[in-house]
């Protein structure tokens, strides 16, 4: 009997430990629902956190999307904490709902499978629009470094499934080709992506797929840059030019320039304290929220 029993309590344990863990997000008047499973590849469980605003909605909606050079980082801000999550309570405090999603990383995982894991999470908020209280017309993508580059390749490439309304991308490399000449051919990141270790005619042309450069067009949702002119590991330059050229291209696109920011948000407070409020100001006029 105590040993059915143990095993009783056991099971009990271990259902626990895998449900979704939900709280309330202290001085926000949400909920915040931990670690939701929106996608299993192979035996490989993908998970993802969601906050939802008190109140009937439906909200406008931020899917983030973190960095980390494609090969480390997870939604809770990982090694690399201090990128993303600077944002949380901002859109919290805003109003949205929001989604911050783990997706595959090299080199287990090379390209493509971060991209389709950022298309599959879409997919799934828009699946999930009424259990979430989201919007499906006010749906936007936010991400830093890598992340970045993952939401503009998936706003850039997207299909009806996975088309959104708005971009906000913080100081994300556009076009891999042009990243790895600047750095003498494929840096050490890059190759663990593609699972090669040099810039040639066979791999240049996968490159350039990963770059959101070659797949802008017209008919584009607003982006929204941010990146600072101290940055040492993507060149603020190359924001300037990811601007101008869907600017040409007829998209709506501003580029928030913080000065001596560097690579990555943990001190932007100290140069730019209001650059988490200036992107929620943008994201709800480009919604139409609030």
């Amino acid at each position: 009997m105590r040993s059915v029993t143990c095993l009783a309590l056991l099971a009990v344990a271990l259902a626990a430990a895998i449900a979704p863990l939900s709280s309330r997000a202290a001085g926000t008047g949400g909920t915040l629902t931990k670690d939701i499973e929106y996608a299993n590849v192979d035996g490989e469980s993908l998970r993802l956190d969601a906050y939802v605003p008190d109140g009937p909605g439906p909200f406008p909606t931020v899917i983030l999307v973190h960095g980390g050079g494609w090969n480390t980082g997870d939604k809770s801000g990982g090694r690399n904490k201090g990128l993303t999550t600077p944002m949380d309570e901002p859109l919290s405090r805003g109003g949205f709902t929001w989604f911050e999603i783990n997706y595959r990383l090299a080199p287990k995982h090379p390209y493509p499978a971060g991209i389709e894991d950022v298309e599959t999470a879409i997919r799934w908020v828009k699946a999930h629009v009424t259990d979430y209280r989201v919007d499906p017309t006010r749906i936007a993508l936010l991400g830093e470094s890598a992340g970045g580059n993952l939401v503009d390749l998936a706003a850039t490439r997207a299909d009806e499934s996975t088309r959104v309304a708005a971009v906000v991308s913080f100081y994300g490399p556009y076009d891999l080709v042009e990243d790895a000449k600047h750095r003498g051919g494929l840096t050490t990141n890059l190759g663990q992506l593609f699972g090669h270790s040099q810039l040639d005619d066979q791999t240049t042309p996968i490159v350039w797929d990963a770059s959101p450069a070659a797949h802008i067009h017209p008919g584009l949702p607003p982006f929204l840059l941010l990146h600072g002119d101290g940055d040492k590991t993507v060149p603020y330059q190359w924001s300037v030019e990811f601007r101008d050229k869907l600017l040409a291209a007829g998209v709506h696109c501003q580029l928030i320039t913080i000065p001596d920011g560097i690579h990555g948000m943990l001190y932007w407070d100290k140069v730019a304290p209001g650059y988490q409020e200036w992107v929620v100001a943008w994201l709800k006029r480009t919604l139409k929220s609030g």
